[in-house]
């Protein structure tokens, strides 16, 4: 079995990956809009400002992926009862990683020491996904 986060956006999907593949040191390897579907119903079922919009995109990170779209018009809800957790041995990537997931988002916990963990701390992005970095390992 395998698990997989796939985050909703409401038309900020794009920019939210790149930003992503950006922070996370990932590739992209699939990004498709609406109007790119194979299937002709989707595309004529949305409207015509929404077609630019992601349906799916994929970003590997070693050898885990992370996915996403962005929802029709109606169908996007306020990220909320989870996190995306980042789990590291390496407290400067930890540290880097953190920060660069931070930037224009809110710190909820600043990455610190606790009874768990070397580092450990919680943000939502600029994009409004909560993420928790932890790192089992000291320095």
């Amino acid at each position: 079995m395998k698990l997989n986060s796939y985050l909703m956006f409401n038309g900020q999907c794009e920019a939210a990956f790149k930003f992503y593949e950006r922070c996370l040191n990932g590739k992209i390897t699939d990004m498709m809009t609406y109007a790119q579907s194979p299937d002709p119903s989707m595309i004529a079922q949305m409207p015509s400002e929404w077609r630019d919009q992601i349906m799916h995109v994929a970003l590997m990170i070693d050898d885990q992926e992370l996915m996403g779209s962005d929802n029709p018009p109606g169908y996007t809800e306020e990220p909320k009862g989870f996190s995306v957790s980042i789990g590291l041995d390496n407290p400067s990537e930890a540290e880097r990683i953190f920060h660069a997931l931070a930037e224009n988002g809110t710190i909820r916990m600043p990455l610190q020491q606790t009874f768990w963990a070397y580092r450990f701390g919680m943000l939502v992005d600029q994009f409004g996904i909560p993420w928790m970095i932890n790192c089992d390992q000291a320095a």
